[in-house]
């Protein structure tokens, strides 16, 4: 069986890794819509039916080896977009599940 080409990981380690790293992405798979009502801080977003059709240079992914921590609500669009990404070439990618379950700060829309 061969390896993931990304690596899962608990969201106590993402966090962890966005407190001690120097550079990295954070990245919300989930809709434009549901980025805009609440996100983790610094995160940016392209939609998981975005990923392949979108410019790297454009969204500072042009460095494959950057460390990207990919989440979404709950988990399933992370796992298939960490796997798009990977086939894409990034080769230092963290798949941390779903914003639902995460216990640390979120940016929300002003009500």
């Amino acid at each position: 069986m061969k390896d993931l080409l990304y690596k899962r990981i608990s969201q106590d380690e993402a966090k962890e890794m966005m407190d001690t790293l120097d550079d990295y992405i954070i990245l919300d798979v989930r809709t434009e819509l549901e980025f805009k009502y609440g996100h983790i801080p610094n995160a940016i977003n392209i939609p998981n039916e975005e990923i392949g059709h979108f410019d790297p240079l454009n969204l500072n992914l042009e460095d494959k080896s950057k460390p990207i921590l990919v989440y979404c609500r709950s988990g399933h669009r992370s796992l298939d977009a960490s796997a798009k990404l990977a086939l894409m070439g990034y080769d230092n990618i963290y798949e941390f599940g779903g914003i639902i379950t995460w216990e640390y700060e979120i940016i929300k829309k002003a009500e």
